[in-house]
């Protein structure tokens, strides 16, 4: 049984059908991508799960549980968080702020505190500016920020959109190695990442999105070397 399954699920804005029946599996302890170009639907994929975007068919399953028609902050409760695209942190609130806003769902206060720890012990650049507002972060800061407050909210599967968009190629290895760690520490993560080599590179398994349609999946090593990926995705020709 996976944890996170993803059937037939079909999405439209207004009379735009962007999604045309996706389905997709994450097994408890993965890194699983999606990975296409813009206006494949990767967003929209991860909107429709989080329930932020209603599907008009199709379903969603955490750990066999149908979530599809829940209100997002349910979702939430449930243990499906996502880091949007764009970060969308809270400008005007400090670091720490933001970070308690990740737990607003949660009555644990030591196990809140303990994920606190943990996310400064990950985020080292978070803890020495924590009562520095996140308007006044660097973009790379605010990136970071967002996973952290995702973190807060104890994931089950953690939804991260775009995170290495308008960094600096040093901070996306940064971005992809914290990736890394946190599967390594026991995070199941679905991601989606234009950036398709270093995606694939951390990930399991990944599958392709084409207007709406999942086209190719497989595993990530084998995705690295599948021809119509490497020249369409991977910039290799």
């Amino acid at each position: 049984m996976a944890l996170l399954e993803v059937e037939n699920l079909h999405t439209y804005y207004g009379k735009i059908h962007a999604l045309k029946g996706i389905s997709l599996t994450v097994e408890e302890g993965e890194i699983v991508t999606l990975i296409g170009g813009n206006g494949a639907g990767k967003t929209t994929t991860l909107n429709t799960i989080s329930g932020i975007v209603r599907c008009s068919e199709g379903r969603v399953l955490l750990a066999d549980e149908d979530i599809t028609h829940l209100p997002p902050h349910v979702i939430v409760e449930r243990g499906v968080v996502q880091a949007p695209e764009g970060r969308k942190i809270f400008q005007r609130l400090t670091v720490l702020e933001n970070l308690e806003m990740g737990a607003y769902a949660r009555q644990d206060p030591h196990g809140i505190a303990q994920d606190l720890e943990f996310v400064f012990h990950t985020f080292p650049r978070l803890k020495e500016r924590e009562k520095q507002f996140g308007g006044t972060l660097s973009g790379g800061e605010q990136q970071m920020l967002a996973i952290g407050r995702a973190l807060m909210g104890r994931p089950r599967v953690l939804l991260l959109d775009e995170p290495s968009m308008g960094l600096a190629p040093l901070l996306v290895l940064d971005i992809f190695r914290i990736i890394k760690y946190l599967n390594e520490h026991g995070t199941t993560i679905l991601l989606v990442e234009q950036n398709a080599l270093m995606a694939l590179a951390v990930a399991h398994r990944g599958y392709v999105l084409q207007t709406g349609n999942i086209i190719l999946s497989d595993e990530a090593a084998a995705l690295r070397e599948n021809e119509m990926v490497r020249a369409a995705y991977l910039g290799e020709h």
